[in-house]
């Protein structure tokens, strides 16, 4: 009898400044790390991306944004699932759904 390979572990990743996300296989806790990540899964299918807009101090989720918005421009968007933007910023978390879902990302506002 053939024995079945176990199924590829999820890349469920996410962008978070304070929350654990113990859900997640990677998290970053900046902008500058979270562009790091996705470059990193850049050639990968990414199951699930949990963005936080606010991401302490002046830093936010919109650098990350910005560069998953030039790459759908560029005809080369990240393979990702599902975008959860999970953030106690009303205007801000629409902000970013509004930006992705422009660019085709599947978009979903949660809670965490």
């Amino acid at each position: 009898m053939k024995e079945e390979s176990p199924a590829p572990t999820p890349v469920i990743l996410g962008i978070d400044d304070l929350r654990p996300l113990p859900w997640t296989t990677r998290i970053a806790r900046s902008s500058g790390e979270g562009i790091e990540l996705l470059q990193e899964h850049r050639d990968s299918f990414i199951d699930e991306l949990w963005l936080d807009h606010d991401l302490g101090g002046d830093d936010s989720i919109l650098p990350v944004v910005t560069l998953m918005k030039e790459a759908a421009f560029n005809g080369r968007p990240f393979r990702i699932g599902t975008v959860f933007v999970h953030s106690a910023n009303p205007i801000g978390a629409e902000t970013v759904v509004r930006s992705l879902t422009r660019w085709d990302y599947q978009v979903r506002r949660a809670t965490v």
